[in-house]
């Protein structure tokens, strides 16, 4: 009697090899997503655009990127590199001027040297590429307490320094919707206002007393 032939085998296990690809995209994109979340802003907009260039294959713009090369211009253009600084952190871009670039002691009045700083900073952030930018504007002393019937703290010089910056940038074309004014007194400097015996530092509590404008893109 002859013997039945084998059966062929089939190979059924093909499918685990493509399942184990689609797994581990998955486990880097959402890798990517978690790393995007607890990182700045620049970070997120190369792993975003990246990603639109692989998937898309198309350019994405950067707009914080794109902000922060424009702003740096303008500072060399009006000669602050010595009096401002610009950075970024997880949230978006930070711009610290001194306040003695915009106001005398003790005073919330813009000096007239203020409006072509101002007016030049509306220009390029008033521009269509950075309309999701949102705006804030903070206004910090350092520790020398001042009281007087206008002021009676360094609370209500802070706020007022806040909101007269922020005034002048609707007044040149900034839609109020974007901008927020805050006046944080010196509970945030930058450096020690005073050394270990308690002696001001005055050159820490120059840079302390500062307007700072928080740039921070809104994605939608």
């Amino acid at each position: 009697m002859p013997m039945p032939s084998k059966k062929k085998e089939i190979n059924t296990d093909d499918w685990q090899g493509t399942y184990g690809d689609c797994v581990t995209l998955l486990l880097c994109f959402f890798v990517m997503l978690l790393a995007a979340s607890k990182i700045d802003t620049v970070v997120f907009e190369n792993i975003r655009s990246g990603m639109t260039r692989e998937f898309m294959d198309r350019q994405v713009d950067k707009p914080v990127t794109l902000l922060r090369s424009d702003l740096d211009d303008d500072l060399r253009a009006l000669q602050l590199d010595a009096t401002a600084t610009l950075g970024s952190d997880h949230q978006g871009l930070v711009l610290d001027i001194e306040s003695d670039t915009f106001f005398k002691s003790g005073s919330a009045a813009l000096k007239p040297s203020a409006y072509p700083v101002l007016r030049r900073l509306v220009s390029t952030l008033n521009a269509k590429r950075y309309h999701i930018f949102r705006f804030e504007v903070q206004g910090h002393t350092d520790d020398n307490p001042i009281k007087t019937d206008q002021y009676p703290s360094n609370w209500e010089l802070s706020s007022a320094r806040a909101s007269a910056v922020t005034r002048f940038l609707i007044d040149n074309g900034i839609d109020p919707t974007r901008l927020r004014a805050v006046g944080l007194s010196d509970i945030q400097p930058l450096y020690p206002n005073r050394d270990a015996h308690g002696e001001p530092i005055k050159h820490n509590q120059q840079r302390n007393r500062r307007v700072r404008l928080r740039m921070d893109p809104v994605y939608k």
